[in-house]
């Protein structure tokens, strides 16, 4: 009688773990963006100033920032974002490199550990996608957020919460975000 009980909880157990593993996108394309190794893991610190993150990136004239200025270009990363705002019609993003681990006990979550450096500012392309979950998203399956609705949904959040939640972003070949994902987090 024991064994035969036994038998249903591991396979719910194993269904919990699985599911995790779905909702958390570890299987999204394949790679994990934690552990890929990227050439501009270190943001310069020209676009990580504080002044830029008034200004927007780019320079002093309001033209474009050099390509050495997208630290991020043609990448994925996971990242903690700082903060979120738009101006002049664009949504943009301080971030900085982070990693995150697996955690099996006592439950299957992920572990956000924080990076070090300075956050870079960084633009979300116009037409970027934004999937939310929890702690942001209404739900723990991401789903598709308006870039206003996720500046609203992250600026209400208390400032020392933001760490705890990790981000996968997608970049163009000029540095723009083209998919931001955030991380489910109970």
């Amino acid at each position: 009688m024991r064994i035969s009980r036994r038998r249903p909880a591991v396979h719910c157990l194993v269904a919990v773990a699985f599911g995790a593993v779905v909702l958390t996108g570890c299987g999204d394309d394949g790679t994990d963006a934690a552990t890929q190794p990227s050439a501009s893991m270190q943001p310069s610190a020209a676009a990580s100033s504080d002044d830029e993150k008034d200004s927007g990136p780019g320079t002093d004239d309001g033209t474009s920032a050099p390509a050495d200025q997208a630290p991020f270009a043609g990448t994925k990363q996971f990242v903690q974002i700082e903060d979120a705002w738009t101006e002049g019609g664009t949504t943009y993003v301080s971030v900085r490199p982070a990693k995150k681990e697996a955690m099996t006990e006592p439950h299957e979550a992920w572990i956000v550990v924080p990076g070090e450096g300075p956050y870079t500012t960084v633009p979300l392309a116009e037409e970027a996608q934004v999937l939310l979950s929890v702690p942001l998203g209404d739900d723990s399956r991401a789903a598709s957020y308006s870039q206003a609705e996720f500046v609203s949904r992250l600026t209400a959040q208390e400032a020392d919460a933001r760490p705890r939640t990790g981000y996968d972003l997608s970049f163009d070949g000029e540095g723009n975000v083209t998919r931001l994902k955030s991380l489910y987090t109970s």
